[in-house]
């Protein structure tokens, strides 16, 4: 079982016990259950922040079948869960994708990221739901010229954009966010979008409304019909307005007009998939692989119901395994956190 890795050189190593791919809902509490049991975990995730779909795609649609909540939305969930998993300190990775896994001669695995970062591991858990998010690319000529480049889909470090010309193109909570964070530090923010209607929080149109009138955001109508640079720097857009069409100068664009989810390289990496999704057994959640699990929407075995709570459960069972790997000259004593001071010295409540 292998898959190679970009032509990128590692930009760091980080040797630890466990690392989760997929910082949704399952993914966060896998680093609860794994810390019960005396095992530290870093976190990579393709998106800018955690929550994955519940933050992401719905943060503010209610949910209604968790455990002791009779409604949460999908932000809320992901705050407490944040909050809950502090204790055991957590790294989290986010704008990274896995791009290549592989098995080393002394039976750890090693992950390596788009970003460079290369992951020495005891034990793999894949809590990817549906698969890795993927931003959908504007339809316009030569664009892949700019991407990574002029062109970005998320933002890494806000000082990147200072003092450019930047043009944000959509309407949800993405571009709102990023207009209001980058309007202080770029030379000038346009956002663009179809309609004069968002899909954004409440308070984050009326603030961006506040910026257009004080002239410190420019709101356009419209889409853009064609870039224009040289070599991958973008120079200029072209608007086209229900009033025509207007050339503007920009340093760089950022378009958010939603994820699509794709399976992206796990499909590579030899865990004999079933139509997409990976098959575990339901005593510890493993794959085909020794040492890789699988939880949440990802995987697959009958009976699989596709529910946050039921990803609870998984992580769970996939924790006391994980132990054995991680901690093979460890009994593991079972213990309630209700009664146990043990475990709940580790949560800090003692």
């Amino acid at each position: 079982m292998s898959s190679e890795a970009s032509p990128a050189a590692a930009a760091a190593l980080i040797e630890t016990d466990a690392v989760i791919i997929g910082a949704g809902p399952v993914g966060l509490f896998a680093v609860f259950e794994l810390g019960l049991v005396d095992i530290k975990a870093h976190i990579i995730d393709i998106l800018d922040k955690p929550g994955g779909q519940c933050a992401e795609l719905y943060p503010e649609k209610p949910i209604y079948d968790i455990p002791a909540l009779p409604t949460v939305t999908g932000q809320e969930l992901t705050d407490r869960l944040l909050e809950q998993i502090k204790p055991f300190g957590a790294e989290l990775h986010l704008n990274e994708r896995v791009d290549a896994l592989k098995r080393l001669p002394d039976g750890r695995f090693s992950l390596i990221t788009d970003a460079g970062t290369e992951f020495i591991t005891k034990v793999v858990v894949i809590a990817a739901g549906g698969g890795s998010f993927t931003p959908k690319r504007p339809p316009l000529p030569g664009i892949e010229n700019f991407e990574g480049h002029s062109v970005f889909y998320s933002v890494r470090r806000i000082e990147a954009m200072r003092d450019k010309k930047v043009l944000i193109v959509g309407g949800g909570d993405s571009a709102l966010d990023w207009t209001l964070a980058l309007q202080p530090v770029a030379k000038s923010v346009t956002l663009l979008h179809r309609r004069d209607d968002f899909r954004a929080a409440p308070h984050s149109v009326e603030k961006m409304r506040q910026l257009v009138e004080t002239g410190d955001v420019r709101l356009m109508i419209g889409q853009v019909s064609s870039i224009e640079g040289e070599g991958n720097q973008l120079t200029a857009a072209t608007i086209k307005g229900k009033d025509g069409e207007e050339r503007i100068d920009v340093d760089a664009m950022l378009p958010f007009f939603g994820l699509t989810m794709k399976l992206g390289p796990v499909a590579d990496w030899g865990l004999h998939l079933t139509e997409n999704l990976i098959p575990v057994d339901t005593e510890k959640f493993e794959t085909s692989e020794q040492g890789i699990f699988a939880v949440g929407d990802i995987n697959t075995y009958p009976g699989k119901l596709k529910l946050i709570l039921s990803g609870f459960h998984e992580v769970a069972l996939m924790a006391q395994q994980a132990h054995k790997y991680v901690h093979p000259e460890k009994k593991l004593l079972f213990q309630y956190t209700t009664s146990s001071s043990n475990l709940q010295k580790k949560l800090g409540v003692s």
